[in-house]
C-alpha cells in the first residue's frame, strides 16, 4: 500500500499496549482508532500512541473513516460479538487468541468472515515469531527425522483475584485458554489433531482451572505431553522430539528468541539466536497486511480451518477435565 495502512484497536488491555508499540516499527502502518468502553481511557490511550479517532464504544469504532483493519483486544467471551460487529460492517479483523469461547461461536465468524468476503485471523502471535518458523523449517527438513513426541509447558504464578480476568469465571478465565492454549498449538501444528485425550484439571474455588495437564495420544502411537498453571512459574520451555534429534525452544518458549537442534549422531549441538524486534506482535500484524494486500479472506500460515480444529481440541480438553462456561449452554 502507497498510503497508511489504518488500524483500529477495539479493546484497551495490556496486550493492546504491546500491539500499539509494535505497529510503531511497521513502515507504513498507523494507529488510527481506537475504542474502550471508557472514553477517558480511549482519550488517553489515543493521546500516547497518536491515534486520530477514539470512543467509548466499540460501535462508534466501526464507523471511522478510512479505517482498514481492527484488533480485537477485550476478554474472551466478547471475541465473538466485536468480531461479528466489525466483519458486518466490512472490516477485516485480527482477533486475538482464544479466537473465541468455543467451537461453536468460532464457525459463526468464520462463516460470517466468508458471507462478508472479508479477511479474518486469528492473533496467535507465537505462529509468526522467527523462532517458531526457524523451528517448522528444521522440522520440514528432516532435521531431527521423524517428529514422535513433543512436551511443553507454560506456567506463571498468578495473584489470586476473583476480579481480575484470569480468575474470573465470567470472563473465561483459567490456565488452559488463556496460556494452556500454547503448548496445544504447538502439538496440533507438529503432530496434528490427536485421536485420543486425557486431561485433568485443578479447579479453584473461583470456578476456574488453576492447572491442568494434558496428553495426546496418536493412531501412530505418537504422544504430546502439556502443561499449563496459574500456580507455580514453570520453565516454559518447548521440545520436540524426532527419531533423529531433538529441537528446544528456549525460555519463554512462545516467544523465544533461541531454538537448539540436538542431533544424535552429532556431539555438538547447534544454536540459532533469532532476536525479536520490537516485543513481537508486528510479525503477526505484518502477515495481516500482506494478507489483505493480496485480497485474501484467509490466512495460509493461520487459516480458519486450524483456528476451528484447535477450538476443537479445547473444547474436547475442557469437556474431559470439566472445565466449563456459560456460553457453552448457548452451543
Amino acid at each position: 500500500m502507497n498510503e497508511p495502512f489504518n488500524w483500529g484497536i477495539l479493546g484497551l488491555g495490556k496486550i493492546a499496549r504491546k500491539f500499539a508499540e509494535d505497529l510503531r516499527l511497521i513502515p507504513g502502518a498507523r494507529l488510527h482508532a481506537v475504542a474502550s468502553r471508557s472514553k477517558k481511557r480511549a482519550k488517553a490511550f489515543a493521546k500516547e500512541f497518536e491515534a486520530s479517532f477514539y470512543y467509548g464504544s466499540y460501535e462508534e469504532l466501526v464507523r471511522t473513516p478510512e479505517l482498514h483493519a481492527v484488533y480485537i483486544a477485550t476478554e474472551h467471551p466478547y471475541h465473538c460479538e466485536n468480531t461479528l460487529l466489525c466483519l458486518e460492517h466490512k472490516l477485516p479483523v485480527l482477533c486475538e487468541k482464544p479466537f473465541a469461547m468455543n467451537r461453536y461461536e468460532v464457525r459463526r465468524m468464520v462463516e460470517t468472515a466468508r458471507r462478508e468476503q472479508t479477511l479474518l485471523m486469528e492473533a496467535l502471535w507465537t505462529r509468526f515469531l522467527p523462532s517458531f518458523r526457524k523451528t517448522l523449517k528444521l522440522i520440514k527438513k528432516g532435521a531431527i527425522g521423524e517428529v514422535i513426541s513433543v512436551k511443553a509447558d507454560f506456567g506463571f504464578k498468578a495473584p489470586v483475584d476473583p476480579e481480575r480476568r484470569l480468575y474470573n469465571h465470567a470472563l473465561g478465565g483459567g490456565a488452559l485458554l488463556d496460556i494452556g492454549i500454547y503448548p496445544v498449538f504447538l502439538a496440533l501444528l507438529v503432530l496434528g489433531k490427536p485421536r485420543q485425550l486425557k486431561a485433568l484439571a485443578r479447579i479453584g474455588p473461583t470456578g476456574v482451572d488453576e492447572e491442568i495437564g494434558i496428553t495426546f495420544r496418536y493412531g501412530s502411537g505418537k504422544m504430546a505431553h502439556l502443561h499449563a498453571s496459574f500456580l507455580a512459574t514453570t520453565r516454559c520451555e518447548a521440545y520436540i522430539y524426532g527419531t533423529e534429534g531433538t529441537i528446544t525452544i528456549h525460555p519463554r518458549w512462545h516467544h523465544s528468541e533461541a531454538v537448539t537442534l540436538e542431533r544424535y549422531d552429532h556431539p555438538e549441538p547447534k544454536e540459532y539466536s533469532l532476536p525479536l524486534e520490537g516485543i513481537g506482535y508486528r510479525y503477526e500484524a505484518e502477515h495481516f497486511m500482506e494478507c489483505l494486500e493480496r485480497d485474501w479472506i484467509d490466512s495460509p500460515l493461520m487459516p480458519h480451518s486450524f483456528s476451528l480444529q484447535l477450538m476443537e481440541v479445547l473444547d474436547a480438553i475442557r469437556e474431559e477435565a470439566g472445565v466449563r462456561y456459560m456460553q457453552d449452554e448457548v452451543g
